[in-house]
């Protein structure tokens, strides 16, 4: 299956909650949560039990919507924080917001988190004054990122950052708006994550 190209909206109604997947528009009041819209389908308004496979699942598709993934790449990653030490919900949490393209995101570079991505991919970004082009990169403390220096980059990047910065960064992010440059400080605790999922939901529906 493709990437979904679909409107993002209906996602959100899918799921029944903001995923904040088109940026600054849903901060609008026309967001189609805040208004009460149903799911989407001519199902939508009907109420269903779920089961508890079926929790399980709404929380594992919520994270992997948030991020923007696919399901063979989100599977990847969990093998991954499966393989770290710690606890394995939180380990897939921290590696999923030290991805490249989500911390284009927090810094305010781009709006959401499909927009980062393809502001990644077209060669926007550079990490430590080398461009990359891989949204899936994953960063390290002390790591700096920074919008090219040239007039198209950073004219795409303005308008963003000033909304990110207005609203706040987190605190395991540095950002300089002036130069669109921001530093990785420290990978993020799971209070600072503070995603709308359960994670422990996802570890036990990979784990049967």
């Amino acid at each position: 299956m493709g990437r979904y190209t679909g409107p993002v909206c209906r996602i959100c109604r899918r799921e029944g909650l903001q995923l904040f997947l088109k940026g600054d528009r849903c901060f609008m009041a026309k967001c189609p949560i805040q208004t009460g819209r149903p799911p989407p389908g001519m199902h939508g308004q009907r109420r269903r039990k779920l089961s508890e496979y079926g929790v399980q699942l709404r929380e594992k598709q919520r994270l992997r919507r948030i991020y923007g993934m696919q399901e063979g790449q989100f599977r990847l990653f969990f093998e991954r924080a499966l393989r770290r030490r710690g606890v394995t919900g939180e380990a897939l949490l921290q590696m999923l917001e030290m991805r490249l393209d989500t911390v284009v995101r927090r810094l305010g570079f781009a709006p959401s988190q499909r927009a980062a991505r393809q502001f990644v991919l077209h060669g926007h970004v550079r990490v430590n004054g080398r461009k990359t082009d891989v949204p899936s990169q994953l960063l390290k403390p002390g790591q700096v990122v920074e919008v090219r220096a040239d007039e198209e980059s950073r004219e795409m990047a303005r308008p963003h950052i000033e909304n990110a910065a207005a609203r706040g960064v987190p605190v395991w992010l540095s950002l300089n708006k002036d130069e669109f440059r921001g530093e990785v400080l420290r990978v993020p605790t799971r209070d600072e994550i503070a995603p709308i999922v359960n994670e422990q939901r996802v570890v036990e529906l990979y784990s049967k």
